[in-house]
């Protein structure tokens, strides 16, 4: 997921609109016995929970992780119908109301991500009581009733899933959870499972990396041959043997590879054409004899120093790997270590700015690198 969550986006506005069904969680017995009193016996209560919800809704996407939204919900009615000895009686319950949550964005794939939110709302609630069992009633609900009120603020949440068709459209699919009070004081939950489509403002898609075409590979000069000295000229008195020749100590040869040659732009993963440069590599190390190979990975300023450091570890892993696992280079001659953004061959004044522009990541190319070094001789 790293590559995903380096890829920071502006902040920017939405709408969209949701439909679905609503399922009433509201307990009937209690509502009845709140309306009517405790000791009014009923019979043959029928419910029915479900209808159509649906919701209008606008935010502002602060970053990639966190929105603040807010909007109208309408979460229709739910109906139940029981028998008192006074007769029938049905009561029908309506809900609707505002709500401002916080959106909680996860990201599991580059267009997947897990939706949380926390909230609150308030809520409108209206419920409406006829049938000749009304005359049942005790309660102080019952004198006068009719149609009821309720308007009261309360805790809302969901989780869901979000796919991103395009940069301007989304697809959600969620579940949320409304906590109600209706107009005879009883409280319950009101369940909403909808889908949504999101349209984004002036929203701007991830940046790619340009494409670049890989650095040709550089074959390294042959390490210099020095000549023994010439024997001194003999003297007539007693002729000298010739002084030894020095001892040349194994000169390091030092092999620069491009990374957007090797890797994909943010990615570990040995591309082909960068697996031949690393062939045409090997062979020109062969008949030479060398005692270490030191391959150091190297990035940009870009991104996190956690995230450079973690990724130029895992490239100069790859190249080792690719020598020893494919070509067949004694792996413990060879060591793999990665030095993030802390050797650039940028400076700061030839690369200005720190927003990654395309002008920007060409011009920080030579920071992204794979160095080899070659201590040996032939």
């Amino acid at each position: 997921m790293a590559p995903y969550a380096m890829a920071q986006e502006r902040p920017y506005f939405y709408t969209g609109a949701s439909i679905g069904q609503s399922q009433s969680q509201l307990d009937e017995q209690a509502t009845v016995n709140n309306l009517l009193g405790y000791r009014v016996l009923t019979t043959g209560t029928r419910r029915t929970p479900e209808d159509l919800g649906y919701r209008l809704f606008g935010g502002y996407q602060m970053n990639r992780n966190f929105a603040l939204e807010g909007g109208y919900f309408n979460l229709g009615k739910s109906v139940f119908d029981t028998t008192t000895l006074a007769g029938p009686l049905r009561a029908q319950t309506e809900v609707e109301g505002i709500n401002i949550d916080l959106v909680t964005t996860l990201p599991l794939t580059e267009r997947w991500s897990l939706l949380g939110r926390l909230g609150a709302q308030y809520a409108h609630t209206r419920t409406g009581y006829d049938g000749r069992g009304l005359a049942a009633g005790r309660a102080p609900y019952a004198v006068g009733v009719g149609n009821q009120s309720k308007d009261d603020a309360n805790l809302k949440v969901g989780v869901g899933m979000q796919y991103e068709i395009s940069p301007s459209l989304f697809l959600r699919g969620e579940a949320e959870r409304y906590r109600i009070h209706d107009g005879v004081n009883t409280k319950g939950d009101i369940d909403l499972f909808s889908v949504s489509l999101v349209m984004p403002f002036g929203r701007e898609g991830r940046r790619q990396a340009p494409a670049m075409a890989p650095a040709p590979y550089v074959a390294p000069a042959p390490a210099p041959v020095v000549a023994p000295a010439p024997a001194p000229t003999p003297m007539p008195v007693a002729a000298t043997p010739p002084p030894p020749p020095p001892v040349v100590a194994p000169q390091p040869r030092r092999v620069q590879f491009s990374a957007d040659s090797l890797f994909s732009f943010d990615k570990a993963t040995m591309r082909p054409d960068g697996q031949a440069a690393l062939d045409t590599f090997a062979r020109d190390l062969k008949g030479a004899r060398f005692n270490m190979i030191t391959v150091e990975g190297n990035t940009d300023r870009l991104g996190s120093a956690a995230y450079n450091q973690k990724l130029s570890t895992q490239r100069a892993q790859a190249v080792k790997d690719y020598l020893s696992k494919t070509i067949g280079i004694d792996a413990s001659r060879i060591s793999a270590v990665g030095k993030g953004e802390s050797n650039p061959m940028t400076k700061p004044e030839d690369c200005k700015g720190n927003k990654a522009t395309p002008a920007l990541i060409a011009c920080l190319q030579p920071d992204r690198r794979v160095d080899v070094e070659v201590t040996g001789e032939r």
